[in-house]
């Protein structure tokens, strides 16, 4: 340390210098310098990734050099999603100078970084066969319920749209897709998965344009916004703990979304052995088969119907004024006369009952129930399901349910502004869903361990 003398107007000033020139030896820890309240060991205090390794053993050959530990790259990707880091070039960029991202991985100065392409390798051939990443997210719910942190009795489903990796400017018609595959990577390998029929993949969706940088990606808009081309990230979120509890990819199709949310719905049940006591919803979901699917299963429905504008916007009479009467499959209109049954409308997957010429004509109260000659009454399939979800809206018990909704849209701001993922960087379907998984993963690990901290558990969670 050097040290200067000023004298300033009769003043004595001492001015130290730094000396930059590095000593020979140090002795330094890392487990010193991460700091007890840090997310990253709260998580390795409560939660042990050691199941890779199980679940990875049979993809690895018992000759040849040592791979790469599959739970050191896990830890890596994984702190991509609880900091924000998108870019895997970026990740291991970062992992060299942050003091706790290595004292996490376990990996010393001394120790080399794995190449961002060893990623890439990885999720092409074990990761995707194995499906690792899915069940790294079920072994993290199933902890949360062990814990007590998840009840599982009042769920909340929602789909956001996630922009993909691909612009609008790289779709082409379909029939042309033969021609360009012959120069595009992409195109061929999407090609040849139709031509196999994959039974593992559900069919997405068919568009009369394909993008050959993204094929599996879907023209679409959600929420006023200007169309693009992406895919829906699916949650189903447990009101009370805010934990993530289902997870699904699928294609941007609003009739995607139900069917989403019957299959994470179903796997959560299976989970916990018993099905939610209620379901809170916008209005997308609230069609007559989805209502249907959860009447069947005693499970209530807070949504509202999706009813036509021109139901919702008329002034005559809607099909809640009529009456059914079991014994003879006809409606009483609220003029006392007799809708008698007109058929099946497959189609529109309505019921029709139709009034009389001699009935309506002379009725006093027709200008309020048609405009035309005779009554015409549709009524849905599964109309008493529908017409439970609308009894249900004017309760206390709606208000609050869509109230607690709201954290799923909280969960979509976090994933998108905090965890980065506003528009995906893998491309095709079983990769988007990667990130999928992973970014939901995230979420619920921060809200588990913090769980987990403030209240004393004697044991370690081990997945």
């Amino acid at each position: 340390m050097l040290c200067f003398i000023l004298i300033v107007g009769g003043l004595l000033i001492m001015m130290g210098q730094h000396d930059r020139s590095e000593a020979l030896f140090y002795y330094f820890r890392l487990e010193d310098q991460v700091p007890e309240t840090h997310l990253l060991r709260f998580i390795e205090k409560h939660i042990s990734f050691a199941f890779v390794r199980e679940k990875l053993k049979d993809s690895y050959s018992e000759t040849g050099r040592p791979s790469i530990d599959p739970e050191l790259l896990l830890r890596i990707l994984l702190m991509g999603y609880l900091y924000g880091i998108t870019s895997e070039r970026k990740l291991i960029e970062e992992l060299r100078m942050h003091l706790a991202w290595r004292w996490f991985t376990g990996l010393g100065f001394d120790q080399e970084i794995p190449h961002h392409s060893t990623f890439s390798k990885n999720r092409h051939g074990r990761f995707q066969e194995s499906k690792v990443f899915e069940q790294l997210f079920e072994e993290i719910v199933a902890r949360c319920l062990e814990a007590g942190l998840v009840q599982g009795d009042n769920l909340s489903v929602d789909g956001s749209f996630v922009e993909a990796n691909a612009s609008k400017e790289s779709r082409i018609p379909r029939e042309q897709m033969a021609e360009a595959a012959k120069v595009n990577r992409n195109v061929r390998q999407y090609l040849a998965e139709l031509e196999e029929q994959n039974p593992s993949e559900e069919p997405v969706h068919e568009q009369d344009q394909v993008s050959t940088t993204d094929p599996d990606s879907t023209y679409a808009t959600k929420g006023g916004t200007p169309a693009r081309l992406g895919y829906y990230d699916n949650y189903l979120v447990d009101n009370q703990s805010c934990v993530i509890v289902g997870v699904q990819g699928t294609a941007a199709r609003m009739s995607q979304e139900t069917v989403a949310a019957q299959d994470m719905i179903a796997r959560f049940a299976q989970w916990q052995g018993r099905e939610p006591v209620s379901v809170v919803a916008d209005a997308t979901y609230g069609n007559g088969e989805f209502l249907q699917w959860l009447m069947e299963r005693g499970i209530t429905p807070y949504m509202r119907t999706r009813d036509s504008a021109l139901r919702k916007n008329s002034l005559l009479y809607g099909p809640e004024r009529f009456t059914y009467l079991p014994e003879s499959n006809s409606y009483l209109c609220p003029a006392g006369e007799q809708l008698n049954y007109g058929g099946h409308s497959a189609r529109n997957r309505t019921h029709v009952y139709i009034g009389t010429r001699k009935r309506c004509g002379t009725c006093p109260q027709k200008a309020q129930c048609t405009t035309a000659p005779i009554k015409y009454l549709a009524i849905h399939v599964h109309e008493p399901a529908r017409q439970r979800a609308r009894d249900l809206v004017n309760t206390a018990a709606f208000v609050d349910a869509q109230r607690k909704r709201k954290k799923v849209e909280a969960l979509f701001a976090e994933l998108k502004n905090q965890i980065g993922l506003r528009r995906l960087r893998l491309r095709r379907l079983r990769f988007v869903r990667e990130q999928f998984f992973l970014a939901a993963t995230a979420q619920n690990i921060k809200r588990l361990v913090r769980f987990l901290s403030r209240v004393p558990r004697p044991n370690t969670v081990t997945i």
